[in-house]
């Protein structure tokens, strides 16, 4: 296995109290905003851990975001760090609640010994140090050199605490890294098609495997631990991340639509099954929507079951997300700027507002279609009805278990599998009443 390493182990200087009111330089803002942020997910629940909220007051983001305006950095959101030729994102600061929600599936403890596969802006791979301790160890992969360079420059500028070690390596993560093994925490900051073999040959028996998966175009974050002769699923939450990179990398799921400033993408799970031509050219020219007959809450929980329930049911079940001012799509999920579909290499089907008066209100659904395919947007609102008719199962009712791929596995009443290069996912849903 070949690769560059670094080591930081630096001191980590302490947030300096508030500033005086009325003082308003970025120097005496950062402290601010910065504990403002992280009072925020405490209090939405997305920081639980006493440990973990100390790690975030510690690591300031804007360290990890040099030349970022600060209400930007200090704003929950993502802020992407890097991109492709056309446009799509290849490497980001994650949002600061997902990362928190991740941090706690992980369960970093004392001691640790660390492999975390995309290393970003080394934001993350500051709080595992925290986290981890003097006896800790973090090994922080990323396929790409500058990546590597400019989170080496962060980590050193936010002086990341002696009690917590960093190693950055550029290889390809898919690879984990042997010198290191075994992990007792193996962490993905990016979405992966399928579980690596080297991640569970480098976990540690009693070890656990955090990675955003995707399943069909759907993404969940799922903390695997073993269970005899397989991984099970121990949490599972709702997520939304890059695509991993490299020879591990499977079907690439990301399309780019339309001029690059509407920063309009496609999410799906192999971006073989339509041409961006066509799509693009089809958001052009709506149909006649069809009534759902139901309304959805705003948060994230809801759009999360739907989401997943639309995957496992239609291979053809896609993500729209724009980063446009002026989106160029229907707007149903807020916190993404994104909605849900059907697509298929003649047409596109997205959910869409009935009503956009009211904003504050439980968003009631038509499926707008794109294209000669009426057939398709009838489709799409009779999976959304029976979702509901489901009782609108969602992540709490997951459980997922990955078995090697050449390992027979027992059919499973209300399970659906999926068959990737390495393994088998078995998943169950079960919340008020059973998937179909």
């Amino acid at each position: 296995m070949r690769g560059r390493a670094t080591r930081i182990g630096t001191r980590c200087r302490r947030i300096a109290d508030d500033p005086a009111p009325g003082v308003a330089t970025d120097a005496l803002d950062a402290p601010i905003l910065h504990q403002a942020l992280v009072d925020q997910l405490v209090e939405d629940g997305m920081i639980r851990s006493a440990a973990l909220e100390v790690a975030f007051r510690t690591v300031p983001r804007h360290l990890f975001l040099p030349g970022e305006p600060l209400d930007r950095v200090y704003h929950d959101k993502p802020i992407v760090t890097k991109r492709r030729e056309d446009g799509v994102p290849i490497s980001s600061s994650s949002q600061p609640a997902a990362m928190a929600i991740m941090l706690e599936q992980l369960d970093v403890r004392p001691g640790h010994r660390i492999l975390e596969i995309g290393a970003g802006t080394g934001y993350n791979a500051a709080l595992l140090a925290r986290l981890a301790g003097s006896d800790g160890l973090v090994v922080s992969i990323d396929i790409d050199e500058d990546i590597i360079a400019n989170a080496t420059e962060h980590l050193a500028a936010a002086a990341v605490p002696e009690s917590g070690r960093v190693e950055l390596i550029q290889a390809d993560g898919g690879h984990g890294w042997p010198a290191g093994r075994p992990y007792d925490r193996i962490i993905l900051t990016v979405g992966a098609w399928d579980i690596a073999p080297a991640w569970v040959d480098q976990l540690a028996p009693t070890g656990r495997l955090l990675i955003p998966l995707w399943l069909r175009g759907a993404q969940r974050t799922v903390a695997f631990e073993r269970d005899g002769d397989h991984l099970k699923s121990v949490s599972v939450s709702n997520c939304a991340f890059m695509r991993l990179r490299g020879a591990f990398a499977g079907p690439e799921g990301f399309v780019a639509l339309g001029p690059r400033e509407n920063g309009l993408t496609l999410s799906l799970d192999d971006q073989t099954s339509v041409d961006p031509g066509t799509i693009n050219a089809l958001l052009a020219s709506p149909g006649r929507d069809q009534p759902v007959g139901i309304a959805v809450p705003r948060g994230r929980e809801a759009w999360s079951g739907l989401s997943l329930w639309l995957a496992l049911h239609e291979t053809g079940f896609c993500l729209v997300h724009t980063e446009g001012d002026a989106p160029v799509i229907p707007i149903v999920m807020h916190e993404w700027s994104a909605t849900l579909g059907l697509v298929e290499p003649d047409a596109i089907v997205l959910l869409a507002p009935a009503d956009t008066s009211q904003p504050d209100q439980p968003v009631r659904l038509v499926a707008r279609p794109y294209g000669p395919r009426h057939d398709l947007a009838e489709r799409l609102a009779n999976q959304v009805i029976a979702w509901d008719r489901a009782g609108r199962p969602d992540d709490a009712g997951l459980q997922i278990d990955a078995y090697p791929i050449d390992q027979p596995v027992s059919a499973r009443p209300g399970a659906t599998t999926i068959a990737k290069r390495w393994h088998r996912f078995v998943i169950t849903w079960r919340a008020r009443s059973s998937v179909p």
